[in-house]
């Protein structure tokens, strides 16, 4: 236990996990540390654009959640003064209780201790790649959405969404209602899907209806929506350097759209590089389809100190990760010898449990399709950075009997670029699975390796923080 006078906190992330997480901690007289990869706090969800675009409205930018966006915003601006606030900045590397943190404006790094640390990191896009993913105007669902919020401008003018996850047709609304020519909207999931996923939907209506609603609405203003298909390639010239449309199977038929811009994806992913390189430990999680870390009711993970909240530690949406942030930051309080509100840490459990069923759900509504390796041509590049192939990954497989992640990354240079494997663990982990005929959770994953993303080679020291 550590003296209530010795802790000095700090969190990685300011989403809805990491600000709740922050309310709490200065609610119980703490100043904590926020270290957030953005310049202003509300995470991918409540992304907030910057000041010269401030006029559009939180309807505009957010939807039905602009009232969560706002309580959110709110929140954190009222924790100013309060807390340490190191936007703008990204923690790259973990070790013996201090984080390195790099300055992303001006390429200064700074050692920040702490005595208990609170890892909010987020999510990013599943990638399962299609031939053509690497022309110029292809984005993940992601990334189409940072455009539109965060950069106020489209991905293009006429643009196709294909993959799977609520994310995909939150995405094509957005766009629609920007103005945006939405050509189509892609889905691999098909209705059978959705039907068998209702009954654990229902167990939260509010959010079964939102999604309804966006599904609703495309159709309503003539958006054709695509159930159960397989995308085949993005069309384009690399010489133009532009998209010109997308081909995909129908059942047995091949159709094509036009278009000029993709965004496309296959749900979401937990960002877990900063739990690997502090030690947490890892289990294979089926309904996230991952190897996640380890972590109790209350967030605390397998490392004395260390506390997972969010979707960096499960895919469990904005709700779940307030909830688990403000519940990651009781544990700490607790932890430390700080007494903390019993029943309201019982609470948080509560609602996190219960949502674990809606969860469930939605992965039987928008299942990753599971037989995306299998119709992986060899020529198709599955890691932009050292340009491997699917071709590249099976040969290295078979010559040597590679059956386990970091031994197939040793061999054939996969995940050894600029994104560590961010963006194509996954397909590499699904294509290893495949020609192995092992089960996905036996291949293991990428180990995290500091940087968890890239920075200069020189950066500029800068006095530590004293938090």
């Amino acid at each position: 236990m550590t003296a209530p006078n010795e802790v000095r906190p700090v969190i990685v992330g300011a989403g809805p996990a990491g600000v709740r997480a922050a309310q709490a901690l200065v609610a119980h007289g703490l100043r904590p540390v926020v270290i957030d990869e953005a310049p202003r706090a509300g995470g991918q969800i409540y992304r907030r654009p910057p000041a010269r675009l401030a006029q559009r409205t939180a309807r505009t930018l957010y939807g039905f959640e602009s009232k969560r966006a706002d309580a959110v915003h709110a929140a954190f601006d009222a924790l100013r003064g309060s807390i340490e606030h190191h936007a703008d900045s990204l923690a790259w590397n973990a070790q013996d209780k201090v984080l390195d943190v790099m300055h992303n404006p001006t390429l200064g790094n700074r050692r920040v201790p702490y005595s208990h640390l609170i890892v909010a990191t987020g999510a990013t896009d599943r990638v399962l790649p299609v031939p053509g993913w690497t022309l110029p105007g292809v984005y993940t669902l992601g990334g189409a959405q940072v455009a539109l919020k965060f950069q106020g401008c489209a991905i293009g003018r006429r643009v196709v969404f294909m993959g799977t996850g609520p994310l995909l047709y939150l995405v094509a609304y957005q766009y629609a209602k920007a103005g945006v020519d939405v050509a189509a909207v892609l889905d691999t999931a098909c209705l059978a899907d959705q039907i068998a996923a209702a009954p654990a939907m229902l167990a939260q209506p509010a959010v079964l209806a939102k999604g309804m609603y966006y599904v609703g609405w495309l159709r309503a203003h003539g958006i054709a929506l695509h159930g159960g298909v397989r995308p085949l390639r993005v069309l384009g010239d690399e010489q133009q350097g532009r998209v010109t449309g997308v081909a995909w199977l129908d059942g047995e038929t091949e159709r094509t759209i036009d278009c000029d811009a993709v965004g496309f994806g296959y749900a979401l992913r937990s960002e877990t590089q900063l739990a690997d390189l502090l030690g947490c430990r890892f289990d294979y999680a089926p309904l996230h389809r991952a190897h996640l870390p380890v972590r109790d009711a209350a967030g605390r993970s397998s490392v004395d100190g260390v506390y997972l909240a969010g979707d960096g530690a499960g895919i469990m949406g904005a709700d779940a990760a307030e909830w688990a942030g403000e519940r990651a930051a009781l544990a700490l309080l607790q932890d430390a010898g700080i007494a903390i509100d019993t029943a309201r840490a019982s609470v948080l459990e509560r609602k996190l449990d219960k949502l674990a069923g809606f969860r469930q759900g939605l992965e039987r509504a928008f299942p990753v399709p599971q037989d995306w390796a299998a119709h992986a041509s060899d020529d198709l590049v599955i890691c932009r950075c050292e340009n491997v192939t699917a071709g590249t990954l099976r040969q290295t497989i078979a010559s040597t009997g590679a059956d386990e992640m970091n031994r197939l990354k040793a061999l054939s240079r996969v995940g050894m670029g600029r994104c560590q494997g961010r963006m194509c663990g996954a397909a590499a982990a699904e294509i290893l699975a495949h020609a192995t005929r092992q089960p996905l959770q036996q291949v293991g994953r990428l180990r995290g390796q500091a940087p968890i993303k890239p920075i200069p080679i020189r950066l500029v020291p800068v006095e530590g923080s004293g938090a």
